[in-house]
């Protein structure tokens, strides 16, 4: 009797092991139908649970709704909803889903930005890419009391965004941004590079501006430290920087190609050919590039260079002003015979 007992006792628990496995595997092992594609999600901050339920069927194939709400119940992520940027992959189960939302565990975004000459500009570059918008970036550069306690102002707030390519999450908020971006340009500023540009006395938003200068006046990388020495020079004799860049910044007119002397009368602070000294800001987001280039700015005793007049894009440069016209008047005549007069 005892031995019947132990096999029926037996035989049951296998049945309810079985059992149990079986309604494991269908809990946990029924995958999202993807097409065998990734599937973007976009979750947005303030969502709750049933707009990402939404979102998830509306991009991949749910078959067993009731089986997911009973998994996203049991581990509590109806009410942990986490806003940002997620990817679900081929054959990815409804439990591993749901871990990943839960955990807030984004996939990054590939944040690039270069050639931006003003901070609306970057605004609307970066607004494409994270939840924050370019209104709200906006917003938070309109607002000097966001980062005026970093030694900043709307002016010089641009050269903490050094152009390059770097990883955020898509949630990342415009504070969020700009602190991310001035961890970045307090480890660029390293103590070689403050070294380097207190041998030449200056301070790094003057680097900064020298080198938005250059990077819009120079086409040929193996010029600019060249370039640099110039300003350099203009700089330490006393007399204005002339850089044409400013007064396109001025003007707000970038798509000028050939300053004209009419141009050169505008009132603004950013007129370096009627103020001396720096601008009050950058003209632009200064490259690493141009950064360097100043701070490895070329030793000469060149005060003036001019375009050649072949536009291989590199320039002559010139010790005198008489010498500067010459070339400067071989320039005008191409430009004429071009027709370009803008």
């Amino acid at each position: 009797m005892k031995k019947i007992r132990f096999l029926i006792f037996s035989f049951t628990l296998i049945i309810i092991l079985l059992l149990a496995f079986v309604m494991y595997r269908r809990y946990t092992g029924i995958k999202v139908e993807t097409g065998g594609k990734s599937r973007e999600l976009l979750i947005h901050t303030g969502a709750d649970y049933e707009d990402v339920f939404f979102l998830i069927d509306s991009v991949a194939d749910i078959k067993n709704a009731k089986l997911f709400h009973l998994i996203a119940k049991k581990k509590n992520y109806t009410d942990h909803v986490r806003p940002g940027k997620y990817i679900i992959e081929p054959g990815m189960t409804y439990l591993k889903l749901i871990d990943i939302l839960r955990a807030g565990r984004q996939t990054p975004v590939n944040v690039t930005f270069n050639n931006i000459r003003t901070l609306n500009q970057l605004a609307g570059k970066v607004g494409h890419k994270l939840e924050t918008d370019s209104l709200k970036l906006i917003d938070f550069f309109n607002d000097e009391s966001n980062y005026s306690v970093d030694g900043f102002n709307r002016a010089t707030v641009i050269s903490v965004f050094i152009p390059n390519t770097y990883q955020f999450y898509w949630s990342t908020t415009a504070d969020e941004f700009y602190h991310r971006m001035l961890k970045e340009y307090k480890s660029f500023w390293n103590s070689d590079r403050l070294a380097r540009a207190a041998e030449k006395k200056l301070t790094p938003l003057e680097v900064s501006i020298l080198a938005s200068i250059v990077d819009d006046e120079v086409a040929k990388k193996d010029e600019k430290p060249r370039i640099a020495g110039v300003y350099l020079n203009r700089l330490k004799i006393g007399m204005p920087l002339q850089a044409c860049p400013t007064i396109k910044f001025a003007l707000n007119d970038f798509t000028i190609t050939r300053v004209l002397k009419k141009y050169l009368v505008v009132e603004s602070p950013y007129n370096t050919y009627k103020y001396k000294g720096f601008p009050p800001g950058p003209v632009g987001c200064p490259s690493i590039e141009g950064l360097e280039s100043v701070l490895n700015a070329e030793d000469h005793n060149f005060l003036y260079f001019a375009a050649r007049a072949d536009f291989s894009g590199y320039h002559n440069f010139s010790r005198t002003l008489a010498e500067h016209n010459r070339y400067a008047a071989q320039y005008q005549k191409e430009l004429n015979k071009r027709k370009i007069f803008k």
